[in-house]
């Protein structure tokens, strides 16, 4: 099964370790603790109120981060994904 998200919405690939790199001298409940993931698929833009597409500042294959709240959890072919939309994004990694 293959996914395409609509719209302002992208598909990302949770890193397994990114939830648990937090700094740990912050008590638990002081932090939030962003998730890292790796942009797999974008819609086309988000649809502006004039109908203009606006396209999506993240690409496909950007690494980004977002809240652990964002999104919704989908699977396909036994891989778990977060849908999001593009301003739950926090950052984007740079390297």
């Amino acid at each position: 099964m293959k996914i395409r998200p609509t719209q302002d919405r992208l598909m990302v690939r949770v890193r397994d370790d990114s939830a648990d790199a937090a700094d740990s001298s912050i008590p638990e409940t002081k932090r939030a603790k962003p998730i890292e993931g790796k942009v797999v698929a974008v819609g086309n833009g988000k649809v502006l109120d004039d109908g203009t597409v606006q396209p999506l500042e993240v690409r496909e294959g950007d690494t980004v981060l977002f809240s652990k709240d964002a999104g919704t959890e989908v699977k396909a072919d036994g891989e778990s994904y977060i849908i999001l939309k593009e301003d739950e994004i926090m950052g984007i990694i740079e390297s």
